[in-house]
């Protein structure tokens, strides 16, 4: 089912008179309060640096050194980060499985829905979904068969029953042989029960960014300043026109790539651009660069998001398999979104990091 373009908030930015560029990222109601179970309880594992890359301190000019820039992205201020380290790739579907079976952990998208909370969230009137439309569900990408309204998110989003980590396209699909793919379907909410887990923590928004630079100042991408586009490919994005034509020149078609699948930044971290939305520990706030500390921000204590006045939301980074240069072209490096923490879609996964 799909929901009606009512459920979703359309504010196109613009910055020093630069072209509209959509959000890449659909806003979806949020899904405080699910039915659920008490929290589970586990200890953390012994601490293990395993897979991850030290990255060193540094100051750096955080926002948008591009015309692509979003008023999210201002203004370009001086940051100064403390060295930590960083998982090299995003966590897998074989760690996150590794996790779930130590701990009973239950994502959110396995939880139903409590519709007297969500009705709080959606245009006053909105009719209550069937009962089956609140079971258990996610968000699920679906090609579209020819050019829409960009403006119109519901073209190419449905909530599909029983899509989950497990079952990342809905019923029928699976993560066998897809060990290596990033997790996907994961709210804010569980990455961060991960991440305790893992004895590690979700990244600063400062410090994604500064780690997704590699060492390189003022650079548009991971890698430089040349094109996603251009071969070799240097990230899973979409290639074509966006939501109905994935040519797939990178060689994956509208999904996940096994983590590793391209070059490494300058600091050996993978998939820093494309593959999946990485969450960050951060509230969201649209107007946080304008007061943002110098030293070591940790983001805002309260969430401000005029495209969806009332709605707590997290950062998140890096882009996804989905990003377009002719709809958002958020594999930049300063390039942000953001979801409530109780989200979870088809291209949104995470990394943890850990301090010296």
């Amino acid at each position: 089912m799909r929901f009606s373009t009512s459920l979703f908030l359309f504010i196109p930015f613009m910055v020093f008179g630069q072209k509209s560029v959509p959000v890449c990222h659909v806003p979806v109601p949020s899904r405080i309060k699910t039915i659920t179970k008490s929290p589970v309880k586990f200890r953390p594992l012994k601490k293990s640096y395993i897979g991850m890359k030290r990255i060193p301190g540094g100051t750096f000019a955080m926002g948008s050194h591009d015309a692509q820039g979003r008023t999210d992205e201002f203004p370009v201020h001086q940051v100064q980060v403390k060295g930590f380290w960083m998982d090299e790739t995003e966590v897998t579907n074989e760690a996150f499985a590794r996790f779930v079976k130590a701990t009973g952990y239950i994502t959110t998208a396995e939880k139903a829905i409590d519709w007297v909370e969500l009705s709080k969230q959606v245009p006053t009137g909105t009719p209550k979904p069937a009962d089956s439309l609140l079971a258990p569900s996610s968000l699920v990408f679906v090609p579209t068969t020819g050019p829409v309204d960009l403006n119109d998110y519901s073209q190419w989003w449905a909530f599909k029953r029983g899509a989950d980590w497990r079952h990342p396209e809905g019923p029928g699909s699976s993560i066998i042989d897809r060990e290596k793919h990033p997790v996907v379907h994961v709210s804010w909410d569980d990455a961060a029960a991960y991440a305790r887990w893992a004895g590690k923590r979700l990244p600063t928004e400062a410090e994604w960014e500064w780690a997704s630079r590699g060492g390189l100042h003022g650079k548009i991408y991971p890698w430089g300043d040349e094109s996603v586009n251009k071969a070799p490919y240097k990230a899973n994005s979409f290639q074509g026109h966006f939501p109905y034509e994935d040519q797939a020149l990178d060689g994956y078609k509208t999904t996940t790539a096994p983590v590793k699948s391209f070059p490494a930044n300058g600091y050996g971290l993978f998939d820093m651009a494309g593959n999946v939305w990485e969450w960050c520990q951060d509230w969201y706030r649209h107007d946080y660069y304008k007061n943002s500390p110098r030293l070591n921000p940790k983001g805002p204590s309260t969430s401000s998001d005029p495209d969806e006045p009332g709605v707590a939301k997290r950062v998140m980074r890096g882009g996804s398999f989905l990003c377009n240069d002719g709809y958002c072209s958020s594999y930049r490096s300063s390039a942000r979104m953001k979801s409530s923490p109780d989200s979870g879609l088809q291209h949104t996964g995470f990394r943890c990091v850990k301090d010296l």
